[in-house]
């Protein structure tokens, strides 16, 4: 994979289509029911929860194929949500995380958020590891989840 890297937000259906399967392939990745987030719903709204003026989905596209995605979406005034951050597997290696999480910190700065919270899996630490590197630390929990292994992180923009 040689060919030219486009990093964008989401603005067209079709676009937010794209992003709507690599959410999918990213829960079923995760081999865990997330029926508690209220997944389907999320799925069926998307372009409301991940589309400004409150919220971004980015994208990054390796020689014209989807490669990864990430959404920051509205919790309060203040505080944006990293969700979603998937690469695909035969994409890992070229950093693809790593730019889409700094351009989702900088999409919450433009759209005025003073804080990013995320959550993720204890059992992911590479993703853990990503987070860290940016100044990601652990809170307490901000919203309920059943997954025992589940790790608040939190970040001021």
């Amino acid at each position: 994979m040689t060919g030219m890297t486009i990093y964008k937000t989401a603005e067209t259906d079709q676009e937010f289509e794209q992003a709507k399967e690599l959410f999918e392939e990213y829960a079923n990745s995760l081999d865990i029911d997330l029926s508690f987030q209220n997944f389907s719903k999320e799925l069926e709204s998307i372009r409301q929860q991940y589309d400004q003026p409150t919220g971004a989905l980015l994208l990054v596209y390796k020689d014209d194929l989807l490669a990864g995605c990430t959404g920051i979406r509205r919790l309060d005034d203040e505080t944006a949500e990293l969700k979603r951050m998937y690469v695909r597997p035969d994409f890992r290696g070229f950093n693809f995380g790593r730019s889409l999480l700094e351009s989702a910190i900088l999409s919450a700065s433009r759209l005025g958020y003073k804080k990013i919270r995320l959550d993720t899996l204890s059992s992911m630490t590479k993703a853990r590891s990503l987070y860290e590197s940016f100044g990601f630390q652990a809170i307490e929990p901000y919203y309920f989840n059943p997954i025992q292994e589940t790790i608040y992180m939190e970040r001021v923009i």
